[in-house]
C-alpha cells in the first residue's frame, strides 16, 4: 500500500510545489533572459520566476521574525521576482 502524504495548509503545499521547479545553470538562466529580453517570451520569463521561488522562500524565512507572515513575505517576494525579471539585463553578466 502506498501511503499518500497529507497537505496540512496552502504554505505547506506551495512549498512542495515549488520544489518540482528545476534550478537553472548560468548558461540556462543567460538563454533565458536573452529570449525575453529579445522577443518578450513569457514563457522564458515564467521559468525565470519559476526557477527562482525557492530563492524567494530563503529569503522569506530571514524575515519572518519582523512580525509579519511567512506567507505575505513570499508573496510579496515572488512579486519582487516578477519586477526582477522584467528588469534583469542578461549581457550584464551578473544577477
Amino acid at each position: 500500500m502506498v501511503e499518500v502524504p497529507v497537505v496540512q495548509n496552502s504554505l505547506e503545499s506551495y512549498l512542495i510545489k515549488i520544489n518540482q521547479f528545476p534550478l537553472l545553470t548560468r548558461e540556462e538562466e543567460f538563454k533565458l533572459a536573452v529570449r525575453y529580453r529579445r522577443y518578450n517570451d513569457m514563457e522564458a520569463a515564467h521559468e525565470l520566476v519559476t526557477s527562482n521561488l525557492r530563492f524567494v522562500v530563503k529569503v522569506a524565512l530571514e524575515y519572518r521574525t519582523y512580525g509579519v507572515k511567512l506567507a505575505d513575505l513570499i508573496q510579496e517576494g515572488n512579486i519582487g521576482i516578477m519586477i526582477a525579471v522584467k528588469k534583469f539585463n542578461p549581457y550584464r553578466r551578473y544577477r
